[in-house]
């Protein structure tokens, strides 16, 4: 992401994203609730890295990724959000991405990558497993929603 990129067209990808792929998962009330620009924040957080995907000068999917934020994990990279405008979903923008933001943790030289996924997101865990992450017995308790849910780790060894 550089200075110039449309920071509420970045927010809206996660929103929509949210939306669509959460519809079963988390509850309707929360995710009707999610404001315009709610993500745009996040992106000006200095230790993460954020790389877009444009179709024709549009915004169509966004990962932020960093060093681990979790100390129990010091010398792994971390991806911290994939997501795309659901229309580009299914469509092989994902697998470029996802290849983008490993590669370049690979040059910054981690040797294994994780991620976090909402255990009940079927989609997402296939997607990963497609591109050769391994869920791991560590999770994560989270309350989203007022719904109590579980976000499993996937792993990546760079080869």
């Amino acid at each position: 992401m550089s200075s110039d990129d449309d920071k509420l067209a970045i927010s809206k990808i996660y929103e929509e994203s949210w939306k669509y792929a959460y519809k079963n998962i988390i509850p309707k009330d929360y995710l009707d609730s999610i404001e315009e620009g709610r993500w745009v924040a996040t992106l000006d957080i200095c230790e993460w890295q954020t790389f877009v995907c444009m179709d024709n000068g549009k915004y169509i999917g966004t990962s932020s990724f960093c060093k681990s934020r979790f100390e129990q994990y010091p010398n792994c990279g971390e991806i911290i959000s994939i997501y795309f405008l659901p229309e580009y979903m299914g469509k092989g923008y994902g697998k470029e991405l996802l290849e983008a933001v490993v590669s370049e943790l690979k040059t910054q030289g981690y040797k294994e990558i994780f991620l976090w996924v909402l255990d009940d997101n079927i989609v997402a865990k296939n997607f990963y497993e497609k591109q050769g992450f391994l869920q791991t017995d560590n999770y994560i308790d989270d309350n989203i929603g007022g719904k109590e849910l579980r976000e499993v780790m996937y792993i990546y060894k760079v080869k």
